[in-house]
């Protein structure tokens, strides 16, 4: 989860790579570290400032000789980025790195929320495709009201080109680099659709929400997905929220899963809607002036009378967890699914001119005081889809190479159930694989090429399994029954040392 920081003064970036170095471990410029080393020292910390600059001068001195007396000359710039790349990995943190320029761009549109672009989500093949085909970067679906899905791109087309250049010769960044731009330019596409059908588009960018939000309703029951936070996430929730509201629904199902989080304040917006005030979420940090308690204002959307579940798996990760921890720790949702990822952490972006490197500041704490960081958070029932096997997987890998069910999805683009079911057991037979991972393979394999429903209750087990607590009317009893995230630990903590004695 990444807290967006402001950005420091920049005028004193790139005088000098060397001069770069003197300052960064100066720790003079760097907004909240230099409060660190002043005014707010850090909490236990045993480094001296000599230690600090000698390790400073060292670098330093390493640097100047390897620019004179290196055998080959060498890029300033290359040495800068060895070192800052090897100072984080010395961290042995996965959420702490140095960011390059398109690093920090690619953070920005999803922290910001928009960028200039044509509005395709797309993919590409790694490697040869098992059709034999090129690897076109195909169109996973456009999101909707942009000028890509305007122009008529449908899920599952190529593109061909992308201002004259042929996309099987380039990289997915570069891809991303060439569909993006300034709002108002225009961009020349080639799409290719199914065997015959290829014609060229000129797009204009405009600027691209990133889509956070799906919702429909199931009955009387709101399913609200979030996919990530944004600075829009939570306006786009309360528009869903309302219209919930106006077809009278009687509960509500958040699905969190394989949501990987976002922005700190979108988490905390988001789970305002649900609590009535108190304690959303606490971060503790070295840095005194970063611990803060998280809270959530009195004005809650959801009503609380509305029965609320939480989907989660183990792809929901830091401010996903953040509003499960949350909801769970106060009371107010049931949690079904696997276990979440577990990244309790926080990280702050500090920008460098075109660079940046992101680093871990701080750990979060769930309302019942526990942090999750690399354990997650339990969900209150526990439902998982059938696990692959190493035996399954090598029958899997000849399944997908022999490309059965993309030829079966295109023959069949409008199959029904009873079509999936037939070519699943004969899969079956044929691979002797599980067949609801069947059914759902080809279910999502149809899906590619169509405007994918919101939720498929049909093959998704676990929304299956929030819809029967809702309509069997054990949501209450079991919500008396759950326990706090810390009371969980603790018993486990407990159970631990039973055991070592």
């Amino acid at each position: 989860m990444e807290v967006k920081n402001k950005k420091p003064s920049l005028t004193w970036v790139w005088i000098t790579a060397t001069a770069f170095f003197c300052v960064l471990f100066a720790f003079a410029l760097i907004p909240g570290v230099a409060a660190q080393g002043s005014s707010q020292p850090s909490q236990g910390s045993s480094l001296s400032q000599s230690q600090v600059r000698n390790y400073t001068n060292i670098m330093q001195n390493v640097f100047d000789f390897i620019l004179r007396g290196y055998i080959d000359e060498v890029d300033p710039q290359i040495l800068f980025e060895g070192a800052m790349n090897g100072m984080f990995g010395a961290l042995e943190d996965p959420y702490s790195s140095f960011l390059t320029e398109s690093d920090m761009k690619d953070m920005g549109d999803t922290t910001q929320g928009s960028f200039g672009g044509v509005g395709l989500n797309i993919t590409q093949s790694v490697g040869a495709r098992p059709d034999g085909k090129p690897r076109y970067v195909e169109v996973v679906s456009p999101i909707e009201n942009t000028p890509g899905w305007r122009a008529g791109i449908s899920p599952g087309d190529f593109i061909v080109e992308i201002d004259g250049v042929m996309t099987d010769t380039l990289s997915m960044d570069e891809v991303l680099s060439r569909l993006r731009g300034t709002p108002g330019e225009e961009v020349r596409l080639v799409i290719r659709r199914g065997e015959r059908i290829e014609f060229p588009v000129t797009i204009v960018r405009a600027v691209i929400e990133v889509p956070t939000v799906r919702h429909a309703m199931i009955g009387d029951t709101g399913y609200l997905k979030l996919t990530t936070f944004t600075p829009f996430t939570a306006d786009r929730a309360i528009e869903a929220i309302n219209e919930f509201q106006a077809n009278n629904y009687k509960s509500l199902i958040l699905d969190l899963r394989n949501n990987y989080g976002g922005r700190l304040d979108s988490a905390v917006q988001i789970s305002n809607l649900f609590l009535d005030g108190g304690l959303v979420v606490r971060i503790r940090s070295r840095i005194r002036s970063e611990n803060r308690d998280f809270n959530a204002n009195r004005q809650t959307l959801v009503s609380a009378d509305i029965p609320v579940i939480v989907l989660i798996n183990r792809g929901s990760a830091s401010a996903s967890e953040i509003v499960a921890g949350a909801l769970k720790d106060r009371g107010r949702a049931y949690l079904v699914g696997e276990n979440t990822f577990g990244k309790g952490s926080v990280q702050q972006v500090f920008p460098l001119s075109d660079v940046g490197f992101k680093i871990t500041t701080g750990r979060y704490f769930t309302p019942s005081d526990a942090n999750i960081d690399k354990v997650g958070i339990p969900p209150d029932r526990e439902i998982s889809f059938p696990e692959v096997t190493e035996e399954d997987a090598e029958r899997l890998n000849e399944l997908i190479n022999a490309n059965r069910i993309p030829v079966f999805a295109a023959a069949n683009p409008e199959a029904t159930a009873a079509q999936i079911d037939a070519f699943a057991r004969t899969l079956e037979r044929d691979y002797r694989l599980n067949l609801p991972l069947l059914r759902r393979l080809i279910r999502n394999e149809l899906n590619r090429t169509s405007f994918a429903p919101v939720y498929d209750l049909e093959y998704d087990i676990q929304l299956q399994e929030a819809m029967n607590i809702l309509r069997s009317g054990q949501y209450q009893n079991l919500m008396q029954n759950a326990r706090t995230l810390r009371a969980l630990q603790e018993e486990e903590e407990e159970s631990e040392l039973a055991l070592a004695s």
